[in-house]
């Protein structure tokens, strides 16, 4: 199994839909990209740890491929907004993409020039791409969260 570690937002919508894709078997959130270690959601909230919530993805190169994924991440969310996503505002909702391969960072970096050269969006990019870093799992109680209470979206 391959690795993929996502930012668009609160990390349990983004769960939700990356584990209904084909090919994707596993997924969890959590924290990725800040200074501290072994954060906690309050911690995170408070903006000041520089962490992101995230989805960390294990899937099956043989029936899904990283650009697919990098095609969905574009899909489910709006990567023009700077450190928000809906109604939720903060460093830990921002837009990014840590790669774990030389590969995945030349993927994500081409994938996210052809979508600004396209005409899809009228604002720039503010996606980040950066190298990933440990990853914090988020309490259990943030693991599978829609899935767990039955919801099928967070209304987002």
């Amino acid at each position: 199994m391959n690795i993929a570690t996502f930012a668009a937002g609160c990390f349990w919508g983004i769960e939700l839909k990356f584990s209904k894709m084909e090919g994707v078997t596993n997924t969890s959130v959590g924290y990725m990209g800040g200074e501290i270690e072994q954060p906690d959601y309050k911690t995170v909230c408070t903006g000041q740890t520089q962490h992101a919530e995230v989805v960390q993805i294990e899937f099956n190169p043989n029936i899904i491929d990283y650009s697919a994924l990098l095609n969905a991440f574009w899909a489910m969310h709006d990567p023009t907004t700077l450190n928000r996503q809906g109604p939720d505002v903060g460093t830990q909702y921002r837009s990014a993409i840590f790669y774990h391969t030389p590969e995945q960072q030349h993927l994500a970096e081409q994938s996210k020039k052809k979508l600004e050269q396209s005409d899809l969006l009228k604002k720039p990019v503010v996606t980040e791409i950066s190298p990933a870093k440990t990853y914090w799992p988020a309490e259990e109680y943030h693991q599978q969260y829609l899935i767990k209470r039955g919801m099928g979206s967070c209304g987002i």
